[in-house]
Order: structure tokens, then sequence, then C-alpha cells
């Protein structure tokens, strides 16, 4: 599967931002798909096309793209007109530098900007001016911000650190998804880094191609893609080639050419394991058949490998906190 489900805790943040403006979020969640019972369990996960559905009619109701989380509200469509400002640059450097220059047209907008440091350029976020206690419009704008650029240039920019000017939050596991570089929290700033290389580099793509960008905005966007460096990532690459045939530790890292002790130090050094990314990908393959009305608790647990249903039931209900039955039934 190209798409990781989504964290709950997600979702949740989603909706803290829209009961600031006392909307009604049951006919929305109802419309995406979600019961609120699914949102309420703390290890429950979901569809990134129902997550990027949730947001789409967040941004529709509030017509507020910051979802409340600002001081003022973004009204929908800016994002898509600060696009087009700058689809025409020559390098990403001007793409950004006028990119954020649009945004500073709005006193209450959330300051970005570029801080070069020799080789290396900060893409720094100023979050002073943001109602986020959950941080999400924060990951979120760091998230797209870095998404955008990687997409204009026709190559993903690789993340050397990334900083929070806040402390380390419960959901931070998910960070390692959302970022795949070395994070450090309680920073001066909140910043991603990378090579100021990336800037010189020329814009590929044109009016025709942001058409259809925007058209899934933010799919593309929030999807949290699985295209990383890190040896957790060529793992999950590589896994996820035949669910049915699970390669064993040793098979893996004869593939990679190292050894199997060396394998898992690096896993470890990554804070996961072999066995918890195997148990990553048939919770999110699981969560998506579920969605489907296609295959029975029997068959999805035979896709997953599971030798009997029963150790499927126990598996998923200590994934998500359900039980499978539980969870398709929590689909509207």
């Amino acid at each position: 599967m190209r798409h990781r489900t989504i964290a709950s805790h997600f979702a949740r943040a989603v909706l803290h931002g829209a009961a600031r403006y006392g909307l009604d979020i049951q006919p929305i969640l109802a419309q995406v798909g979600l019961q609120p019972e699914l949102l309420s369990e703390p290890k429950a996960r979901i569809a990134p096309e129902q997550f990027a559905q949730l947001i789409q009619r967040v941004w529709r109701a509030l017509d507020d793209e910051y979802m409340g989380f600002g001081l003022a509200p973004s009204k929908r469509g800016t994002f898509a007109m600060m696009c087009h400002a700058l689809i025409h640059c020559r390098t990403l450097d001007k793409a950004l530098q006028r990119g954020f220059l649009f945004y500073g047209l709005f006193p209450d907008s959330p300051r970005l900007s570029l801080q070069r440091d020799g080789d290396w350029v900060r893409l720094c976020l100023d979050d002073s001016s943001l109602r986020d206690p959950m941080h999400f419009l924060s990951e979120s704008l760091l998230v797209i911000w870095h998404r955008l650029a990687s997409w204009l240039i026709g190559q993903r920019i690789r993340l050397e650190q990334a900083t929070f000017a806040y402390a380390r939050p419960a959901h931070s596991a998910e960070y390692d998804l959302l970022f795949d570089c070395p994070m450090q929290f309680e920073a001066p700033q909140t910043a991603l880094t990378f090579h100021s290389r990336y800037l010189q580099l020329p814009l590929l793509q044109d009016e025709r191609t942001l058409k259809r960008f925007l058209e899934r905005s933010p799919a593309d966007l929030l999807s949290r893609p699985d295209d990383g460096d890190s040896l957790s990532s060529q793992l999950r690459r590589l896994l996820s080639r035949d669910c049915n045939q699970w390669p064993d530790l040793e098979t893996v890292a004869d593939h990679l050419h190292i050894s199997p002790q060396t394998l898992r130090r690096h896993l470890r050094d990554e804070g996961t394991s072999f066995q918890g990314l195997k148990d990553e990908l048939r919770r999110d393959m699981a969560i998506y058949h579920l969605g489907q009305a296609n295959l029975s608790l029997q068959e999805i647990a035979e896709q997953l490998g599971f030798s009997e249903p029963s150790a499927f039931h126990r598996a998923f209900k200590k994934w998500t906190g359900l039980t499978p039955g539980a969870y398709r039934a929590q689909e509207v």
C-alpha cells in the first residue's frame, strides 16, 4: 500500500479547531464516514482518504484553511492563489520567497522565512501567531511547505533536521512519518533544515500540472507518503511488495547486504524494530480492507498472513483498541 493510515489524534485535532467556531461536526463525520466513537479511541487510525475529506469539508464549512488555529481565518482559495503566484518563478528560492511574501500580505498569518547558514538553509516557522495547543497547524504548515517545495522541483528534498519550539507531544511517534529525519524538541525555533543546493534548482511544474495538483489538495500534501531515505522507509517499501509472503529478518538483511545484527541495531537507532514495521504494515492494510465491503474478516486475516482469524482479532485490537468487527461496524 502506498498510503499509510492516519492516527485518530490528527482527526481530533482538526475537530478541536472547528469547535472554536461552534461548528456542528456530526454531519461532517457522517459525510466522511466516521463515527465519533471511533475517534475517541486513542489508538484508532483512519484511511488517508477520509482524513483528506475531513479537512476539505472543515475548510468548506469554516471558509478557513487554518481551520480555526490562526488569529484570523485564511479564506478558501488563498493557498491556491499563492501557488498561482509562484508557479512561474525560475528557481525554488524565488518561488518560496514569493510564497512567503504572498502570505505576508495578511497581517495575522503565520510567518515563514529562510535562514541560510553556509551550505544549509532552514525553513523557519514563527508560530507565535497561532492558537494551536495541539500543534496541528504548525505540523501541517511544515509538511505542506516541504511537500510543495519537493513537488515544484520534481524531487524529494532530503531533510537533515527538524526542530520544534515546544516540548515533545504525546503523538510524537507520528513525527517519524511526517519528517523522516533527526528531530529536536524544545529548540529555539520551529524549522526544517536542508541543503541549500535545492534552492537553485529550476521549477519543473507549470499551470497545467498545478491544476491537477490543486484538485488533489490536501490529499497529496497530507497523505504522508513513505518515500523517505531511512532504513525504516526502505523496509516498508520492501515488505509491502508482497503482503502474503512476509520475509524474515535474515532474508531482508541479506537483500540489503548487511548482517541481521546490523539491521536490528539500525532499526533500534531509528526507534523501531523489524516486527514493529511488519505490524504497522499489517495494521494499515487491515484498516484499508475493513473500509471495503468485498472481503470477509477471515479473508482479510488470510491476506495478512494470519493462520487463524482469532490471531488477527487479537492483533488488531492490540494495534487499534478495537476488534476488526467493531472497527468495521464503526464505518458509517
